[in-house]
């Protein structure tokens, strides 16, 4: 058969020749040119990942004027072979604290709350709460600051054994009740405001008084001040088993838990309820998220000023960490090179991660890895490094771990 040429035939056929380019190229995936910084912030991913055996891991960036860059490297699921990507979502864990504290700051400035009135205020009518250790005159910012002098739940043999028992069950075993049911009639560590303990169990009281101060649940109330306000999208509650993009954790074999060395079943659902860790945590993220989250709490477009100064106002860790203090949900440094550093880290079963805000440059760094199997030497060195890369601007790219 032959064509036939006609008036405008050249146009038509460079027309299609244009459209067909343009669909192959849609098709196929495209490598896009990087800067110097984002070939640097990658090159260093990998390295990590190749270097302490990751499954995988993720990294965001957020520069002084705003501009950023996602990478990631390795598996979502090593067994699956699903490639991580920058949008891959992992358990955040105590990076959720920030949220929890931020919450209760805001509550507290737009209802005139002192944050050192008694927490009794607001939950002295739970018949448990006077068998709280140090429940007279304990305060809404010892809870928040960890000087509360509370054990730790999540420490405590009684709860992993619990655990181990129970994290095959459907629903939620541990309701927040249940987990401060752990510590009732315990010992106080110390008098409530004389030390410095870090305790998940305060900051599940501190979500009960947020409940109970606003009536509504703190999903809500995190949901409406931070998560739509600053469009983060890829962050959520960690409530339920299903939870869409989640990367398979991998958890080491000797865990107390008793949990399988996969969090996830073959369909991506996780095999124990992730709503067990509450207000301790919490939430479901991506590095990227967590990096816009960070710069815009520490940038001081998240909270208003006076929010952001009151949760920075913080006590001294302990004489073995000199340098290392605590605010409200916060963990600041002001020792070392790249001082003071805010920002705070995340362990769950399966999962490890990092958010890092450096005042003096403006640049705040996440990171994510599906392995809780993870020293916090390790989890330094990589914190470190990829803060040196993205201040050098990508000219720092000898920092191997």
């Amino acid at each position: 058969m032959t064509l036939r040429k006609g008036p405008g035939s050249g146009l038509k056929i460079l027309i299609l020749v244009s459209l067909l380019w343009l669909t192959a190229c849609l098709a196929s995936p495209q490598r896009t040119a990087n800067t110097p910084l984002e070939a640097a912030f990658s090159d260093a991913l990998e390295r990590f990942q190749s270097e302490y055996d990751f499954p995988g891991i993720t990294a965001s960036y957020v520069l002084l004027d705003g501009s950023s860059h996602s990478t990631a490297a390795g598996w979502a699921d090593a067994e699956l072979r699903e490639p991580m990507t920058p949008e891959s979502r992992m358990l955040a864990a105590s990076i959720g604290k920030t949220f929890v504290a931020a919450t209760m700051v805001s509550v507290a400035q737009e209802r005139d709350i002192d944050l050192d009135d008694p927490v009794s205020t607001w939950l002295a009518q739970n018949n448990w709460f006077q068998r709280l250790p140090n429940h007279q005159g304990l305060t809404v910012r010892q809870l928040l600051n960890h000087t509360s002098g509370l054990p730790n739940h999540v420490y405590l043999p009684a709860f992993a054994e619990a655990v181990s028992q129970r994290w095959s069950e459907p629903g939620n075993p541990f309701t927040p009740q249940t987990l401060v049911g752990f510590v009732l009639d315990s010992e106080a560590l110390f008098p409530a405001g004389e030390q410095w303990a870090y305790t998940d169990t305060g900051y599940i009281l501190i979500g009960l008084a947020i409940e109970a101060i606003t009536g509504r649940t703190y999903y809500q109330e995190v949901n409406d001040r931070f998560l739509e306000p600053l469009g983060l999208t890829a962050t959520s509650a960690s409530n339920k088993r299903w939870l869409a993009g989640l990367a398979a954790g991998y958890v080491a074999v000797d865990n107390p838990f008793g949990f399988p060395a996969k969090t996830t079943d073959k369909n991506g659902v996780m095999v124990w309820n992730p709503a067990l860790e509450w207000t301790g945590g919490g939430l479901i993220s991506s590095s990227r998220d967590l990096a816009q989250w960070g710069a815009a709490l520490f940038g001081g477009q998240g909270v208003s000023e006076e929010i952001l100064n009151t949760m920075l106002q913080s006590v001294p860790i302990g004489e073995d960490m000199p340098g290392t203090y605590y605010g409200l949900g916060v963990a600041i440094s002001r020792s070392g090179p790249l001082s003071p550093v805010f920002g705070h880290g995340g362990w769950i079963p399966g999962y490890s991660s990092s958010l890092r805000h450096y005042a003096e440059s403006g640049i705040t760094i996440a990171f994510q890895v599906n392995s809780d199997q993870i020293s916090h030497r390790s989890l330094s060195e990589i914190e470190l490094c990829l803060a040196a890369v993205v201040i050098s601007g990508g000219k720092e790219t000898d920092c191997v771990p």
